[in-house]
């Protein structure tokens, strides 16, 4: 298929497809708010902070910068042509059916994948309340959840999102207050710190710059989920102005939620602590300031998270599954339409999570490991495409509808470039660390097999 075939640009599913519009401002609202405050925030976090130190602040600083640019050019794209494909359209209309094909089953995998992770993580949780259950009935339950969820109505999404983000964003505003507070020696029973933590225990740069390095790439992939927002806002009520008012938000959240949260939390509590990794650095850092009960109470929030990721990723999976048949490049079933959802792409990315459970505990030391690390730089190679997508988009866009530009990069396209090369950075710094070199190579190689896959259905598309 030539180039100047996709200047016209490849039908949307959402022109003509039968997909419901049961999302409400608010829903949409509260998942852009909710969204930015993943399991990777409460979970992740700890091992980003072991190996950077106080420096892990550095780290989610630039990295938040490096999101900040993804989100302002994603929803750029989002707000001139609404698609439940989001990025995966957005590609197909910039470069190519291939590069569509190659962004959205990559990511859908990892989606897919992270349904599972997740629902292990939320059922090691209730297994230490309870203990002696099994982890994988607990990891059947939510998954049956929110598959019916998923399958009745989109609504049904939008509210279990509506007050799962509405209970993060409370839980984590309280933790803010709470530490800052404790941080300038005014909450009751407790003495400031000052900046002992951050300055003693080998210092703001305990392990160097290679400390800094792996906090920096731990810090990166805390970042997934921001994405959702542009999937579900083809469904809501409003798109175009649910996308804008997302995105220039994202700046104060990632900000407050993440970097704010990080200083509060290396400042209260050394570093070195083992109990920032054993139990998360939010439950260290309220079990530090003796509030009782307030450990467990985060335990909670970070279960809460874990169910929402869940639920989440079940959306954001199927509607990336529906889009890719919808633009002809997938098995036809997983297209099929009933009130509105796409209840084969439901199901089918319900099974696939769930068998990567099994494989958790069936082949814990090749195959589960193997398909972790294929999955391991997906959302480096989506935001390479958003990148580059936008680059080609914009000027059309600009030259055929400036209209649609509701949404516009800064200073385009100079920081589109400088997003690029922070990219490029970043799968440097992969390659020079065994552990995350694995992973580079195993979602290189999953990537490029895609691409294949892509063009060579494209070339024979284009020979009809």
């Amino acid at each position: 298929m030539s180039r100047t075939t996709l200047d016209t640009p490849p039908a949307a599913p959402d022109a003509h497809a039968p997909l419901s519009h049961g999302l409400k401002q608010r829903h949409l609202s509260m998942i852009a708010l909710g969204g930015v405050i993943g399991a990777g925030l409460f979970v992740g976090s700890g091992a980003g902070i072991a190996a950077a130190g106080p420096s892990i602040v550095i780290a989610y600083a630039v990295s938040g910068l490096l999101v900040m640019l993804v989100m302002r050019m994603l929803g750029e794209m989002s707000a001139a042509y609404p698609s439940s494909g989001s990025f995966s359209a957005h590609a197909e209309r910039a470069i190519g059916p291939w590069a569509g094909f190659t962004a959205g089953w990559s990511f859908w995998v990892l989606l897919c994948t992270a349904v599972g992770l997740e629902g292990i993580g939320a059922a090691k949780i209730v297994t230490g309340w309870l203990p002696g259950t099994p982890e994988w009935a607990w990891v059947a339950l939510f998954m049956v959840v929110f598959c019916v969820a998923n399958l009745a109505a989109v609504k049904n999404f939008g509210e279990f999102e509506f007050w799962f983000a509405a209970l993060k964003v409370g839980a984590i505003s309280l933790f803010l207050v709470l530490g800052v507070l404790a941080v300038a020696g005014v909450l009751p029973g407790t003495d400031s710190p000052g900046t002992s933590n951050l300055t003693g225990q080998g210092g703001f740069l305990p392990h160097g710059s290679e400390g800094l390095v792996v906090g920096l790439l731990a810090s990166v992939f805390a970042y997934g989920g921001l994405e959702t927002v542009t999937i579900a806002a083809a469904e809501s009520q409003n798109p175009v102005q649910g996308v804008a008012r997302a995105v220039r938000t994202a700046m104060w959240r990632i900000a407050l939620f993440y970097i704010g949260s990080m200083a509060v939390i290396v400042t209260l509590v050394p570093w070195d602590s083992k109990e920032v990794v054993e139990k998360g650095p939010y439950v260290a850092a309220l079990d530090h300031l003796g509030i009782p009960g307030a450990g467990q109470l985060m335990n909670v929030v970070v279960f809460v998270a874990l169910l929402s990721a869940m639920n989440a990723n079940i959306y954001g999976s199927s509607r990336i599954a529906y889009s890719l048949v919808e633009r002809g490049q997938g098995p036809k079933a997983l297209g099929r339409v009933s009130a509105g959802v796409p209840r084969v792409a439901v199901l089918v990315s319900c099974v696939f999570g769930f068998v990567c459970v099994l494989l958790s505990y069936w082949r814990p030391d090749d195959v589960f490991p193997w398909l972790l690390n294929m999955i391991g730089a997906v959302i480096l190679v989506v935001w390479i495409f958003i990148a580059v997508s936008q680059l080609l988009l914009r000027r059309r866009v600009e030259r055929e509808a400036p209209e649609k530009l509701v949404v516009r990069m800064w200073l385009f396209p100079a920081l589109t470039w400088v997003a690029l090369a922070g990219m490029a950075a970043i799968f440097v710094l992969m390659a020079r660390q065994p552990d995350t070199r694995v992973q580079l190579y195993s979602t290189g190689g999953m990537t490029l097999l895609l691409a294949a896959v892509g063009y060579a259905w494209q070339r024979a598309r284009a020979a009809r």
